[in-house]
């Protein structure tokens, strides 16, 4: 099904994002595994340094071939908050905290961002990004995906937040399936 040598493992614990890179690394014929290992999370403000010192641990730890994804999302009226602290301010004040803190607020633009990071035994490890632009909703809606998808709509994306698409639409717009596409055609031409 898959030609040797394209398999290549997802170090992460969060299924949503496994579930996403799958679809997206399907299409060009290359195998995802999810390893549940704890690579090292640095606290930095650029996401690509983050995933690339978690690629690094990782291979450390396993000495498989492996990537890394890490994601923000930048809102322009934050001046960038929460970016590469996004998964930290969802657990503590949530989509519904991000909606307080833009009352009032009209300029609502807004971007994801993603570094998909890949290091093999060897190697050091090459950074894929993507990018979605979009804005803030108004207010949740939809129930699909996860962390802020109820409150991102992205730019051409009919009004609709990432929580009202499909997997399948979502990809047509989604940061990290921008990075994963970038990888996926390096992995699949460079090895």
């Amino acid at each position: 099904m898959f030609p040797r040598g394209r398999l290549v493992f997802f170090v992460t614990c969060n299924i949503h994002k496994f579930n996403e890179a799958r679809r997206v690394l399907a299409e060009y014929k290359v195998a995802v595994a999810m390893l549940k290992i704890k690579a090292v999370e640095i606290q930095d403000d650029k996401l690509e340094s983050i995933a690339k010192a978690g690629a690094t641990d990782a291979v450390k730890k396993c000495g498989l071939p492996v990537f890394v994804e890490d994601a923000g999302l930048f809102i322009e009226a934050l001046n960038g908050f929460p970016g590469p602290y996004s998964s930290y301010v969802y657990r503590t004040i949530g989509t519904k905290g991000i909606l307080k803190l833009m009352e009032n607020v009209d300029k609502r633009d807004a971007y994801f961002q993603s570094a998909v990071a890949f290091s093999g035994p060897k190697e050091t490890p090459k950074c894929f990004q993507g990018k979605a632009k979009g804005k803030i909703s108004m207010e949740e809606c939809g129930s699909s995906g996860f962390g802020f998808d109820p409150i991102f709509e992205p730019s051409g994306g009919h009004k609709r937040t990432f929580a009202e698409m499909t997997p399948i639409e979502k990809n047509e717009y989604s940061h990290r399936a921008e990075a994963l596409r970038k990888f996926a055609k390096w992995y699949t031409s460079a090895r």
